[in-house]
């Protein structure tokens, strides 16, 4: 079932004589506008990984993919029940995240007709006790009633391999590795190992060689 949020986004899209849900050969667009099909995406980019690449063929495509940056969560006592409770979630989302994805989506972007928007925005997530069709379940399961736009807080547009270094710090040394990338992110190394995978397969980085078993980079633009 659609939620409110990928609704929402939608109409946020749909602006002038855009159309929303339309068919296009085998597949439904979310949004049609005059220059370019937008497509908004809250699960993994791995799921329309195929679709993008026959769209991208002929037509400009955008690919919206919302990342929660902070969240509501209002508990019901059951579907479309009372209010239970509500609370803000400790967890938050951040652009960085965006890498997550994108490890799915490197045989597709860059591409010269593709424009990746990531979005951060913060929701309200309706939630009632039940446990769906798991097979192991407690006393403390939920499942999603709904998701509601609350409001946005930033979007970052990805066009060229060249715009990721937008998500970066900007004095990392000549030459890099993931533990420079790590440290100055504050992340773990497998997370620094897996943005290098991504910046190398976008064509951003080169590998330059090797301190010991460490591989050194170079961003694509200096490396000789």
């Amino acid at each position: 079932m659609e939620t409110s949020l990928h609704r929402q986004l939608k109409e946020r899209y749909a602006s002038g004589n855009a159309r929303i849900e339309v068919p296009l050969g085998d597949y439904r667009i979310d949004v049609v506008t005059d220059d370019e099909l937008i497509e908004i995406q809250h699960g993994s980019l791995s799921a329309i990984r195929d679709k993008i690449r026959h769209l991208v063929e002929e037509h400009t495509v955008r690919v919206v993919k919302p990342i929660i940056a902070s969240k509501q969560l209002i508990k019901l006592d059951r579907p479309q029940g009372e209010l239970v409770s509500r609370r803000k979630s400790p967890k938050r989302g951040r652009l960085l995240d965006i890498f997550d994805e994108l490890v799915h989506f490197t045989q597709v972007f860059p591409h010269p007709k593709l424009t990746v928007e990531v979005v951060l925005v913060e929701v309200e997530e309706r939630r009632y006790p039940g446990h769906g069709r798991r097979r192991r379940w407690s006393t403390t399961d939920f499942e999603v009633e709904d998701r509601i736009l609350i409001g946005v807080d930033r979007n970052l547009l990805l066009s060229a391999a060249d715009d990721l270094w937008q998500l970066l710090p900007i004095h990392l040394p000549t030459p890099f590795h993931t533990g420079h990338l790590a440290k100055q992110l504050k992340i773990q190394r497998w997370l620094a190992q897996r943005i290098a995978y991504c910046l190398r397969q976008a064509g951003a980085i080169r590998e330059v060689g090797k301190s010991g078993n460490t591989r050194l980079y170079d961003r694509a633009s200096d490396a000789a």
